[in-house]
């Protein structure tokens, strides 16, 4: 396997539980918010040794544009976590009229920036701006979400470069507990450049056979159920219900969506967890799945990137 920003573990070939043995069993937990904390300890051990030799500290710039509530929580999550393994950040909150040209500008002074490893703009962007442009305009050895065109081009060659955080943490969480994916069947339900193209691109490089599924797949369902790992990443609350899921599949929820109930509101997945958790051999739950890795893959990415930078040796 070729050197990645992601660089997983060996898988261990122990096959998926038998269907036979779930009868009565629930699925066993894939627990992103254990391993991110896992990595998040290692990391900052990294960064305390290189510093501890001389070496500056990473740097991740995270570019906000308004008053989005949601983007605003992402971005102090991301500030604390970079914190916490004792990385620099250099974060700039723009008013929302700021324009595209003063945007460009900003990321062309952050390209030329020694000391800023990672540069991620936080979308989504006010409707006057072309996010597009602006991804493209970062430099994509600092392209700390992983989705320039150029580094979507080394991941369709399998060659070393950064990768799109969600996708990246979903292949991690499986690697932490070998999860075998060699010539089993994963079928992704989404096709965005974000979660679904990405993820079916890193399934194939460790050789799964895959199927991307979507709005227009005819009988969803039954392409569902031939899944030995179903990814779900399409952003409709429960979309994935129980007579989706084969019995003994791993079921992936990259979904995370706010629904409303009598007591007030409540976070769910894509996946209809309840019922699913009865079928499958192991299961993401939201929240505490793939949204603490994608965090930490960010911050990951950027210590990637600020290795590579200085010609340091990569670990892990």
């Amino acid at each position: 396997m070729t050197e990645t920003a992601l660089a997983p573990a060996q898988m261990q070939n122990r096959g998926l539980r038998d269907r036979g043995s779930k009868e009565n069993q629930m699925a066993e937990i894939l627990d992103g918010k254990a391993l991110a904390q896992k990595m998040q300890q290692e990391l900052a051990q990294q960064v305390s040794e290189l510093v501890a030799q001389g070496n500056r500290a990473p740097g991740l710039a995270v570019l906000m544009v308004g008053d989005n509530p949601a983007s605003a929580a992402y971005v102090r999550n991301k500030e604390r976590a970079c914190e916490k393994v004792g990385m620099a950040s250099y974060g700039t909150h723009f008013p929302t009229e700021t324009t595209q040209e003063e945007l460009m500008a900003a990321i062309a002074t952050l390209n030329q920036d020694e000391r800023v490893d990672g540069i991620l703009v936080q979308l989504p962007l006010p409707p006057h701006l072309d996010s597009v442009a602006l991804l493209n305009a970062i430099d994509p050895d600092k392209d700390a979400d992983g989705l320039h065109p150029v580094n979507l081009g080394r991941l369709v060659r399998s060659e070393p470069g950064l990768r799109s955080c969600t996708p990246a943490g979903v292949m991690r969480l499986l690697a932490e507990h070998n999860i075998p994916l060699s010539g089993k069947k994963a079928v992704v339900i989404g096709r965005s450049i974000l979660v679904g193209k990405p993820v079916a691109l890193m399934l194939l490089e460790e050789n799964a056979t895959v199927a991307i599924a979507h709005s227009r797949t005819v009988d969803l369902p039954a392409v569902a159920r031939e899944a030995d790992l179903l990814v779900a990443a399409i952003g409709k609350a429960e979309f994935v219900t129980v007579d989706m899921v084969k019995p003994g599949a791993v079921v992936v929820d990259v979904g995370i969506n706010r629904v409303e109930t009598e007591t007030g509101s409540r976070l769910v997945g894509d996946v209809a967890y309840d019922a699913v958790k009865e079928v499958a051999s192991w299961i993401t739950p939201v929240p505490g799945g793939i949204g603490p890795m994608t965090v930490t893959m960010l911050l990951y990415n950027t210590v990637w990137s600020y290795r590579q930078r200085l010609g340091l040796s990569h670990t892990g």
